[in-house]
């Protein structure tokens, strides 16, 4: 940073000993408020001029008056925030009910700037002595009055007039206040003499209380409704349930050191109907007459913002969002004697916004109209109304506004970026918001960083609200603008300069200014005190900064070298600041809403003959609350007074339009201006009628003379009166006329490249309906230009102009009405750019259409591919020739989906074998990988398979193992896994049904072995002997390749053993004992498989079961003698034999059935499977698969064989 620095005093002590936060300062405060009352609060913010909210401002003026008759003095006035009805009451029983409407025609004429008329003006008989009170109960559209008298009415609408429904009088006491809670359910009525009632709506009594020797004075709900707020005629405030139970007295902090009796000048809690400032915001205000004010977060607030406003108080109300508190009430004049009706305006944390002054002897009462944007005040016997422009959160970048607003529903600030062009719009939600400020393309969110941390943020964004570049600060942005290519905030004591960064074309004057600016720093800091001089001399002075001090010093910067040049001293504290466009004037509104200017170059001599730089201009305007000067002329500028907006060219206005719309931009004799009031009626669905442009006098004169004298005579104005929008107009209006000469001085006077060149083009042209149609499509008349095209037989030209407008569908008509040698090229362009149309649009079924047409494949698979339509993609890969390029990026989409056999085909067509076998491993389908690696004399899919496998034995997942060597057609290597299971879950004493599956599954994948052998020693004889000599050949080469193993010879044994030891227990458990010892003594030959002491213990229950006492020994005898038993089992077993042979004789019955069974032997029967009887007959069924045998009348029971569970053929 360049030139002297002087650190900024944060945390210094301030007089009173105290240390402040970066962030904190005292409140602004009348004087007589002592420090020790006041609460301090992190500042809130400025908006896009830099105007503080801190010290924030609104303007006001008053705008209408509306007298009652005979000069009876009004008491109270109330406006109803949903139906826009004024009730207004006052001496002699007077009560009228009004309503302000609004009534034209003229679209540009809307908000406070249309004319408004009383639609309703309707008095309200039945009061006799002086109306005092006046509430409105929205929700229900009721309105409550009461008089001197105590005489309470209810009045309700009926068809379009106002009517008594409810009548109540005490005869004991006066009403002092009377309040619905924030639902309309219930009103709390209270007199003078201490008695509470709270009613409902419809008129029933809820409860009454009498607080005794006390006097009531006022009355307030609480947002829930839970508590009531009583106002004492000493002072006090108590607080109680809504049960009318007494709670707490209210601490008053705002009364300490005041003496003398004080009385309430009234109590308004709000709602938050419409949302808060921020969270936890102030919304209690309390007012006493003595000018003393306390605003609470809630009742029991400790700690609340206190306010001395100066003025004796009369009347307080919150406008309809809780932002603004108006304090009504009069005030000394310190030029006369008399006193002043005042309306003050503070924030919610007690900031002073601006003062209102209204004529008249007495003001008695305020209400706010429903949307903020007037105020109706009751001063003698007249209602003034005064109107409020709010010092609104906005800013215009890019066609874009930007504008804030609070929601119920949400603690932040609702910031959305409205696209005026397009009708779209994008919404963020934005934590303690401080400011918008908008320049060119972008626009500054100042933020408070956090809660607990003093930090603030400036966060750049584009037009569409994307968070581009957020900077961390430690000052308070109270005032924050900016240019293309910087930024600068400014606190009390320091200003922050910031070079941001965006990825925009600049003028090379510009990048020259980012370049020095990256030398010497992206950001840098000053205090308001320094003086710095500027790194570089005879740097380009292209803009200033201008700062105002609260002295009324004025000090000027250069930039992007921040050199102190000049110091003004003004008699003024300015509010906003503006710039024109070349520096050389300055626009300020002071704080009352006057307007100024000063030339900052002038030299002039002052009174003491010494030569002084800039000067005061004698322009002053009043009531002024908005200002934009031109963006390309120096001394034109717009100004909003009231409800009219003036044009000034050198300092002389132009007469007034009407309108209420803030101005976003004055550009090319164009201004543009938005009517902010209406949209933040309704801020989630913005209108494009409330954007409205205005044409200054020159260009509508010009416009004018064009249009009824002539070309010749409109351009003696313009020379009179130069700017380039008029030569720009002049020449367009020369071209229609085919004017050439004139249209190319006016392009040569507004620097128009491309308008010279487009006339010298026209020169060169020798028909005249050849330029006449050039100049439509030069004005966007296409229609027009291309019915010249076509009338004078030139399609190529009609097809170029629709070319270059890219309209392909009027290309493509154009094309089918005629025929030529390069339509055909063109035509498949063309189909090919409507392809691309619906495509972008996600209507890829019409563009398959027209790419198909436009035989664009590429387009095609990738459509096909969106869609999920695989036959497509399927038939285009098959239609397109050996390697093409296309064919290994839709093999890939296939691969994406799994499709193997498509995405394998696909990648074999485009020559790439490799591609396929990956393809085949990815999706696991081992089979074809192997297939295909044998079939190319790929040589690594074994180690591969093999490595696989063995990994995925390794993390113990062997049925994957089983799968993929299954898959690969390896299947003596999955029967070897597969034998692995079975025999380990027969060791767990599994299920026997689970184990027998298992060890049928391992047969089956022998089985397989055995085919796959087969075939294949049948492939190496064919045509060599017949097919007996090769299945032999097959099974010679597998009894030489396979090992000795059990599960080669005899793969069936595994499942045989568990099929009948289940089916043995089946029978027996259903009955068939004789049928299930048969099957139990097959189980005999299975003991290396099921565990001898199972078979025997089967088989001796199932002899018992059958009276075949002998086989039942001989199993008791083979018990007996195991080995792997315990000698304590053994005897257990002697034990039971002992039991039953001591009441049965050890032989069998029917022995000559048994025999066979019991000798076994080589050439014993092949048994059934489906009864484990032996088969005896020459006709029986054999299964194809598992070659086991079945009793021919016992298939017919069967679908499947028992055993391997095949289908029966």
């Amino acid at each position: 940073m360049h030139g002297r620095r002087r650190k900024c005093p944060f945390g210094a002590p301030d007089a009173t000993g105290r240390r402040r936060l970066p962030g904190q300062r005292e409140l602004p405060r009348a004087a007589g408020t002592r420090d020790s009352q006041l609460r301090r609060f992190p500042v809130a913010g400025f908006d896009c001029w830099g105007r503080p909210l801190g010290v924030s401002r609104m303007f006001f003026y008053l705008s209408k008056k509306v007298a009652m008759p005979n000069n009876v003095k009004l008491k109270c006035v109330s406006w109803n925030k949903d139906q826009g009805f004024i009730a207004c009451g006052g001496d002699d029983g007077l009560l009228k009910v009004l309503k302000l409407e609004t009534q034209t025609d003229d679209t540009k004429l809307r908000g406070l700037a249309a004319p408004s008329n009383l639609s309703m003006n309707q008095a309200l008989e039945g009061h006799s002595g002086s109306v005092q009170i006046v509430t409105w109960n929205e929700q229900y559209q009721k309105l409550t009055t009461s008089d001197q008298n105590g005489l309470i009415i209810v009045w309700m609408l009926y068809k379009g007039s106002w009517y008594e429904e409810m009548i109540n009088n005490r005869n004991k006491s006066v009403v002092r206040s009377m309040s619905w809670n924030a639902d309309g359910q219930k009103i709390c009525i209270v007199y003078e003499d201490g008695a509470v009632i709270v009613g409902s709506v419809d008129g029933n009594r809820i409860w009454g209380k009498d607080l005794k020797g006390v006097q009531l004075c006022h009355v307030a709900w609480s947002a829930d409704s839970k508590a009531l707020l009583f106002g004492m005629a000493n002072g006090e405030i108590h607080i109680y349930d809504n049960q009318g139970n007494f709670m707490v007295k209210m601490k008053l902090n705002c009364l300490v050191n005041v003496t003398g009796a004080v009385s309430i000048a009234g109590i308004h809690w709000y709602h938050g109907t419409e949302g808060y400032v921020e969270p936890d915001c102030p919304c209690l205000a309390i007012c006493f007459d003595n000018g003393r004010c306390q605003i609470m977060r809630h009742e029991n607030d400790q700690n609340p913002v206190l306010i001395d406003t100066g003025m004796y108080v009369v009347s307080i109300q919150w406008n309809h969002a809780g932002s603004v508190l108006a304090v009504a009430g009069s005030q000394k004049a310190i030029t006369q004697d008399k006193d002043v009706n005042t309306v003050q305006f503070y924030t919610p944390f007690g900031e002073h916004l601006g003062t209102l002054k209204v004529p008249g002897k007495h003001m008695s009462a305020l209400s706010w109209e429903g949307g903020g944007l007037k105020i109706a005040l009751t001063v003698d016997s007249f209602i003034y109304f005064a109107n409020i422009r709010p010092d609104y959160k906005w800013g215009y970048c890019s066609n874009t506004v930007v504008y804030a607003y609070t929601r119920r529903d949400r603690p932040e600030y609702c910031v959305t970026f409205w696209d005026t062009k397009n009708n779209d719009k994008y919404v963020k939600y934005v934590k303690s918001l401080i400011s918008i400020t908008t320049c060119g393309d972008f626009c500054i969110l100042a933020t408070k960083a956090d809660e607990n941390h003093p930090q603030f943020v400036l966060v750049l964004c584009n037009s569409i609200g994307t968070p581009l570049d957020p900077k961390y600060i430690d000052l308070v942005p109270l005032f924050v603008t900016m240019t293309k290519t910087h930024v600068i905030a400014a606190s009390k004591e320091a200003f922050y300069i910031w070079q941001y960064r965006v990825a925009k074309k600049l003028t090379a004057l510009e990048i020259n200014q980012i370049t020095r600016s990256r030398k010497e720093g992206r950001e840098r800091i000053y205090h308001v005190d320094d003086t710095p001089s500027g790194s570089l001399d005879g740097v380009l002075d292209y803009s200033k900064a201008i700062q105002s001090r609260e002295s009324g010093t004025f000090q000027r910067y250069s930039l992007p070298n921040v050199g102190l040049i000049q110091k003004y001293f003004l008699d003024c504290q300015a509010y906003q600041l503006s710039l024109n466009c070349n520096s050389s004037r300055l626009a300020i509104i002071d704080i009352l809403g006057v307007l100024t200017f000063f030339d900052l170059d002038a030299r002039v001599t002052d009174s003491t003959g010494q030569q002084v730089v800039g000067e005061l201009l004698k322009l002053e305007r009043k009531d002024v609350w908005d200002m934009k000067w031109a963006k390309d002329n120096p001394d034109l500028f717009a100004v909003m007074e009231k409800t009219r907006m003036y044009v000034f060219r050198n300092l002389d206005p132009e007469e007034p339009i009407q309108t209420s719309g803030y101005i976003c931009n004055f550009e090319d004799l164009e201004i543009k201006s938005v009517l902010l009031d209406e949209i933040l009626k309704n801020p989630e669905y913005p209108n494009k009628d409330y954007i409205i442009n205005f044409e200054i006098r020159s260009l509508r004169d010009s416009r004018a003379l064009i249009e009824k004298v002539g070309i010749e005579d409109a351009s003696q104005f313009i020379e009179d009166n130069p700017h380039p929008r008029l030569w720009r107009l002049l020449a367009e209006a020369a071209l229609q006329k085919l004017d050439l000469h004139t249209a190319e001085q006016a392009f040569v006077r507004c620097k128009d490249y491309q308008g010279i060149k487009f006339v010298k083009r026209l020169g060169n042209l020798q028909s005249e309906p050849m330029k006449q149609a050039e100049v439509a499509a030069y004005f966007g008349r296409f229609e027009e230009a291309e019915r010249m095209y076509l009338d004078m037989d030139r399609r190529d030209l009609a097809i170029g102009l629709r070319l270059k407008l890219g309209d392909w569908f009027r290309v493509l008509q154009l094309l089918k009405t005629g025929s030529g040698d390069a339509d055909d090229s063109l035509l498949e362009q063309a189909h090919n750019a409507i392809g691309d149309y619906f495509a972008d649009r996600q209507k890829r079924l019409n563009a398959i259409q027209y790419y198909v047409q436009g035989r664009n494949q590429e387009r095609l698979a990738e459509c096909y591919y969106m869609l999920e339509d695989y036959v497509g993609l399927e038939n285009l890969a098959s239609s397109l020739p050996e390697n093409h390029k296309l064919l290994p990026e839709i093999a890939q989409m296939f691969v994406r989906v799994g499709m193997c056999e498509q995405a394998v085909t696909a990648f074999l067509k485009c020559n790439q074998p490799k591609a396929a076998v990956d393809t085949c491993v990815h999706l696991n389908q081992w089979n074809k990988a192997v297939e295909l690696a044998k079939s190319h004399n790929m040589k690594e899919i074994g180690s591969l398979l093999a490595r696989y496998a063995s990994h995925l034995l390794e993390k113990n997942k062997t049925l994957d193992a089983i799968e993929l060597y299954r898959k690969a057609n390896y299947f003596y290597d999955a029967a070897k896994l597969m034998f692995k299971i079975a025999d380990e879950e027969a060791k767990k004493r599994t299920k026997p049904l689970r184990v027998k599956k298992l060890y049928v599954l391992a047969a089956l994948l022998i089985e397989q072995y055995h085919e796959q052998m087969k075939n294949a020693q049948r492939g190496k004889v064919k045509g060599k002997s017949s097919e007996a000599t090769s299945a032999l050949a097959g099974l010679l080469e597998e009894e030489v390749l396979s090992t000795s193993s059990r599960f080669t010879d005899n793969a069936w044994r595994g499942a045989e053993a568990y099929h009948f030891f289940i089916l043995a227990q089946r029978q027996l458990y259903e009955g068939y004992v004789d049928t299930a010892l048969k099957t139990a003594l097959h189980l005999r030959d299975y003991e290396d498989i099921i565990p001898a002491v199972e078979i025997y213990s089967l088989l001796a229950l199932c002899a018992c079961a059958s009276r075949a006492f002998g086989t039942c020994s001989k199993a008791f005898i083979k018990l007996e003698s195991l080995e792997t038993l315990s000698s304590e089992q053994k005897q257990q077993y002697e034990d039971l034999a002992l039991e039953i042979f001591t009441k049965h004789t050890p032989k069998d019955n029917r022995k000559s059935e048994l025999d066979g069974l019991l000798e076994g032997g080589e050439g014993k029967l092949p048994t059934c499977v489906a009864t484990g009887s032996p088969i005896a007959e020459y006709q029986f069924w054999m299964c194809s698969v598992c070659k086991h045998c079945v009793l021919a009348q016992e298939i017919n029971n069967y679908n499947f064989c028992p055993l391997c569970h095949s289908a029966v053929g």
